[in-house]
């Protein structure tokens, strides 16, 4: 497995032990960094992570494997302890309100909480690097035209210098070696109202390192998103490396580009799709169910039309299954009611994989329109463009599932 390649734990956790054979897996095939946060799966991730590294080596992490965790996000039990916790705490910690499903906050007194709870998830007593985790959000929530944008970011910056000197502090302390940012608005243009303005940074680090009384700040690292369609974090990777530091690529499968969601990869067309097709339409015909045999036939004429399988599935939770439930409940019979769930979710799992083929088959398109040339998948093309670029060091790939190690070994 290519030395750049990372495994990326979004979306991995205790529940599924798939999850914890691919990282095994990883681990066995050479991946020397895991990149994590405390938000991830509710902290499940960072567990996930101590089990591994319990099973595998007696819980002593090897010199050569790197695990870097981020703070920021207040999401899952956590957002629940804050709201029970009163106005003047959120006030304290100065808690930036996005939603009413996610807070965020880069204060010290957060931050060092957070940070205890990592290690203690992670069962290790110090960790190789700490990042913030989109301190943006700041901006995403105060940003209402562009008269408000410089005030803001001046605000965040402030903030910014404020967790710099407690990860400082951290440092001095033994239980971080690094730290950094990890953000979205690293891949945003600087006239874009979320931009971090990133080469203001170094500068804040060192005023941090001197404010606590080190002699060398100890900010080594950014992170952020690049692929084949978002390009323009590369100038903030090229700054990175310019300047001494290290560039995460995170995202490098999924791509957003005109407000549309792309995954850039290949996938084969399901085999079994006609089949189910054919056999629930015959049998809607034989019930004479006109209503949802037009619905599964438009929905066949419909499948080249998503724009990603996210799209389909807000259709299908949104618009398809309570109109199918409405129908369900007419059918008197309960054996051809349970023979039609049946088939019904039988074609919904073989329908997504064709929406995913039709969405593939469409991004390779646009991708060669853009001057890519996909000489074999679509994701080896994607992985590799990263690889040769000099100024990435790590490329953050999601790999929950075997299937998806196995297919990078290769790469």
């Amino acid at each position: 497995m290519n030395s750049k390649l990372a495994f990326g734990t979004y979306r991995t956790g205790l529940d599924d032990p798939e999850h914890e054979a691919a990282l095994i897996l990883a681990l066995k095939e050479g991946i020397r960094l895991i990149d994590t946060s405390t938000n991830y799966m509710n902290g499940d991730a960072e567990r996930l992570i101590a089990k591994v590294l319990e099973e595998l080596y007696g819980g002593h992490k090897p010199d050569d494997l790197e695990i870097v965790s981020k703070c920021g996000y207040i999401q899952g039990s956590l957002l629940d302890e804050m709201k029970k916790s009163g106005e003047e705490m959120l006030e304290t910690l100065d808690i930036v309100k996005y939603s009413e499903t996610c807070y965020h906050s880069i204060h010290p007194g957060f931050i060092k909480a957070e940070l205890t709870k990592s290690l203690e998830r992670l069962n290790l007593p110090n960790l190789d690097c700490y990042l913030l985790h989109n301190p943006e959000y700041y901006l995403m929530a105060e940003v209402k035209d562009e008269s408000s944008r410089a005030e803001a970011q001046m605000i965040m910056l402030d903030r910014i210098l404020d967790a710099f000197m407690q990860l400082e502090r951290e440092v001095q302390e033994g239980r971080i070696a690094s730290y950094g940012i990890s953000s979205n608005s690293f891949s945003l243009l600087p006239s874009e109202a979320y931009f971090l303005p990133y080469y203001d940074l170094i500068a804040l680090a060192t005023k941090a390192a001197y404010e606590v009384g080190n002699t060398q700040h100890h900010f080594t690292t950014v992170q952020m998103p690049i692929n084949l369609l978002e390009r323009d974090g590369l100038e903030c990777a090229a700054w990175a490396k310019s300047n001494g530091l290290r560039v995460l690529a995170n995202r490098p499968l999924n791509a957003t580009k005109n407000n549309l969601m792309f995954r850039l990869a290949s996938t084969k067309e399901p085999a079994g799709y006609f089949g189910e097709l054919n056999e629930l339409l015959g049998f809607l015909e034989e019930m004479k169910n006109e209503s949802i045999f037009n619905l599964i036939g438009e929905l066949d004429n419909y499948k080249h039309r998503f724009g990603w399988v996210g799209e389909y599935q807000d259709f299908l939770m949104g618009k398809v299954i309570p109109h199918i439930r409405q129908e369900l409940i007419r059918i008197e019979d309960d054996y051809t009611r349970e023979n039609l769930t049946k088939l019904l979710m039988d074609f919904f799992i073989v329908y997504e994989e064709m929406v995913r083929y039709e969405c593939s088959k469409q991004t390779k398109r646009m991708l060669e329109y853009e001057g890519y040339e996909i000489s074999e998948s679509i994701e080896k093309t994607a992985l590799q463009n990263l690889i040769d670029n000099a100024d990435i060091d790590y490329i953050l790939v999601g790999m929950r599932k075997v299937k998806y190690v196995n297919a990078l070994l290769d790469v």
